[in-house]
């Protein structure tokens, strides 16, 4: 049990203080405690299912826009004609960046990782636009135009930049998944491609309380503006324990080589106990339905562009790894087929967690405007395992 004392600031605001005692069990990472209530996601791990505001992922995939999911992420309903259209031309009107941010980008090392740049240059909107005046609705809609539109342009400025050409400028006639390929490539890709990156981006926009979420969550309840939330998430995502998995998944499969050799692999992998990047995840005992989805999008892609010899390993190991580790609950989860898709698209591989951070923006807001609602800030408490009360040791003593 805790005893809750509680104080008052200067202001006399109430204060909770509470005192750990020894039988409050330690749940490492928070795993299974609930922190907050939320409207926005829902996960049934068990039957592999998740719904946006109670719309299954199959059926937005399958039906939606990306921009069109976003706003039902952050608003909280499916918007009408009219709604879509505004919300739209307000993104597309945004999407270029100010001179100043293309020069900051041009000062990182091009060895940097693209997250990296990410972060710094979401944070700099926050000079441009930060007013902190979040009980604003104007500027809460200002703010989720902005990063919606902008954060895209970052990363594809980036990855040009680094190669040593210059940013290509956004296009006001193309939709958000066109104009973002056209940005790396300065080529209109495919309505095919472009179709299957906007699909991507709505099986990627939001997942709950993950590690990336709940840091945009932390640092929305201290009040600060949303460009300084965006980039702590993305800072939060750039680690290889949350993002990047799809990356390890291509160096995985390469490493295997053939479909034959998958087998062995994988039986090696489990006598090391060794993690098989791809598989396995903390909410789902059954394949994560994102990947069913990415799995039917990259054969889509096959059939027209061509064979990835990637891919017939990475069905075989699937097939092997159902046999051995399906009882146990370990399926595909949503990075085993996501960067096979992004190969095919000519994605460069570091770019696969920028473009997860594109679409994850969306849930993020809708975090954050979720938590401003009912806000408080966190403040978790502890289990303190250092030393009792020392006394002091004179420097000459010591």
């Amino acid at each position: 049990m805790e005893a809750i004392s509680v104080e008052t600031n200067e202001g006399g605001e109430k204060i909770e203080n509470s005192k750990q005692v020894e039988n409050i069990p330690l749940r490492p990472g928070l795993e299974g405690v609930p922190v907050t209530q939320s409207s926005i996601c829902d996960i049934d791990g068990n039957k592999g299912i998740l719904q946006y505001r109670g719309y299954p992922i199959s059926e937005l995939s399958a039906n939606s826009s990306f921009l069109e999911t976003t706003y039902l992420l952050i608003w909280g309903e499916l918007p009408n004609s009219q709604q879509l259209h505004d919300f739209q031309e307000e993104v597309q009107m945004h999407r270029r960046l100010s001179f100043r941010i293309i020069d900051m980008l041009k000062c990182f090392p091009e060895s940097g990782h693209p997250m990296d740049a990410l972060q710094s240059s979401a944070a700099s909107l926050g000079l441009f636009y930060s007013k902190r005046v979040i009980d604003n609705p104007q500027y809460i809609y200002d703010s989720v135009i902005r990063l919606i539109a902008k954060i895209p342009t970052m990363v594809a400025a980036f990855e040009l930049i680094r190669k040593g050409h210059d940013p290509i400028r956004p296009r006001d006639d193309l939709e958000y998944a066109s104009n973002f390929l056209y940005m790396l490539t300065e080529k209109e890709p495919d309505p095919l491609a472009a179709r299957v990156f906007d699909k991507c981006l709505i099986l990627h926009a939001e997942h709950s309380l993950n590690a990336s979420t709940f840091s945009a969550r932390v640092t929305a309840s201290t009040l600060t503006d949303p460009y300084a939330v965006i980039a702590s998430a993305v800072g939060t995502l750039g680690g290889p324990l949350h993002g990047g998995a799809n990356e390890d998944v291509i160096a995985m499969l390469e490493e295997i080589g053939t479909p034959e050799n998958a087998g062995n692999y994988l039986d090696n992998a489990i006598k090391r106990k060794s993690k098989i990047m791809g598989f396995g995840h903390r909410e789902y005992r059954v394949k994560d339905p994102r990947a069913c989805v990415l799995q039917k999008f990259a054969e889509e892609l096959f059939a027209k562009f061509g064979k990835d010899e990637m891919y017939e390993i990475a069905k075989r190991l699937e097939e092997e790894a159902i046999n051995r580790l399906g009882p146990k609950g370990i399926y595909p989860n949503v990075d085993f087929y996501s960067g096979l898709v992004y190969r095919k698209l000519g994605i460069s591989r570091d770019l696969f967690t920028p473009i997860f951070a594109i679409s994850r923006v969306a849930g993020w807001l809708a975090h954050w405007r979720e938590q401003l609602s009912a806000n408080r800030i966190f403040r978790p408490t502890q289990i303190y395992t250092g030393k009792k009360i020392r006394e002091w040791e004179p420097l000459e003593g010591r």
